[in-house]
């Protein structure tokens, strides 16, 4: 038995921040306060990224904002935001919303309670016995793991229909208040988005290329918590972005992503394509350099990061769908790194189109 992808839709907020301007955005509200800002302003033009989408407009950022206006617009935000590319999933599957089983939701950039897809339901017409799981704390690895929960919920389900959404709202927890060299990165390369996926054990409709899904896999490293992460505070979450992490990819990315490999019966040389989560330009050329992939081959996540930058859990899934467009076929390995340190992994095979 096999879980198969019915349904794919990604989404952006409605502010394009193209990279200049962010640069002399944050020039001005963070250059006067913080001396080391020049040397680290090269980043924006070497970062890969030529411009975002972000919930809230650059005006946002002038004046400093505390964790309840944070977390606010992340409310406002990501409630719309799940709307719309839900529904775009679904219309992709051909399934209503009163179709779906269950439903992953992955966020890890603000606090919900309800949860985004309970404060979406009644717009969204899902049922009252909808199964949910809410996904916290995965960061960006977020995207692969979620996925990894609902092909499990699928596959332990056959005939049911599950929906993930992944969606972050990067933006908001941009920080001016902290000046550390993480909060400077995370503005030259993080932006807002959504994916949603729909899963079940039945072909997707005709006229659609078969991809169907395998067990998810996930190394965890010993040792590796202060990587990456968030550092709470009253102002709200501040981001943990280790300048080592290339690194790191580069030197263990391989042996873990051989093993998830093993564990789902393939090898290296069985991999036609990686789909990656690009975490930035010095991530991408590191995860080709670890997994001994032809140097700029992995262009769908260079040309993701540059179009929308670093989304955290719904990058990965964006890439994927710029893999489908393309027509690339075979025996596939998603890959994200994310907090933990952890690598999470998902075999998936796309083949021919339904007949």
């Amino acid at each position: 038995m096999q879980v198969y992808l019915n349904g794919l839709a990604t989404a952006v907020p409605p502010h394009l921040l193209p990279q200049p301007t962010v640069e002399e955005v944050a020039r001005k509200v963070l250059g006067t306060r913080y001396s080391q800002f020049e040397r680290l302003a090269k980043t924006f033009q070497t970062s890969g990224v030529e411009h975002r989408y972000s919930m809230v407009p650059l005006e946002w950022f002038y004046e400093p904002k505390n964790w309840p206006e944070r977390n606010a617009a992340y409310l406002e935000g990501s409630k719309a935001l799940f709307i719309e590319v839900a529904r775009a999933a679904l219309k992709d599957a051909s399934w209503s919303a009163s179709d779906v089983d269950t439903i992953v939701t992955v966020s890890s950039t603000g606090i919900a309670t309800p949860t985004l897809e309970a404060l979406a339901w009644k717009e969204m017409g899902f049922r009252t016995d909808v199964n949910r799981i809410p996904v916290f704390g995965l960061g960006c690895a977020g995207g692969v793991s979620g996925m990894s929960i609902a092909q499990a919920m699928a596959y332990a389900r056959p005939g049911s229909k599950v929906l993930i959404v992944a969606l972050e709202a990067c933006s908001v927890s941009f920080r001016s208040d902290r000046m550390q060299k993480a909060d400077i990165i995370a503005t030259v390369l993080f932006g807002d988005g959504a994916a949603a996926v729909c899963m079940s054990t039945e072909l997707p409709q005709s006229g659609k290329p078969i991809v169907s899904f395998g067990q998810g896999q996930e190394e965890l490293w010993s040792d590796t918590l202060s990587i990456m992460g968030w550092d709470v505070d009253e102002t709200g979450l501040g981001v943990i972005f280790d300048r080592s992490i290339p690194q790191f990819a580069e030197e263990n990315l391989a042996e873990a992503a051989d093993k998830a490999l093993a564990r789902s019966g393939l090898k290296r040389s069985d991999i036609a394509r990686f789909v990656c989560h690009p975490g930035g330009a010095k991530v991408v050329d590191a995860i080709e350099t670890a997994m001994e992939i032809e140097p700029n081959s992995l262009d769908a996540e260079r040309t993701v990061l540059r179009d929308y930058g670093n989304m955290s859990a719904p990058t990965v899934m964006f890439v994927l769908k710029r893999v489908l467009e393309s027509g690339q076929s075979g025996q596939m390995m998603m890959s994200a790194l994310g907090p933990g340190f952890t690598s999470s992994f998902m075999p998936i095979h796309v083949g021919s189109q339904n007949a």
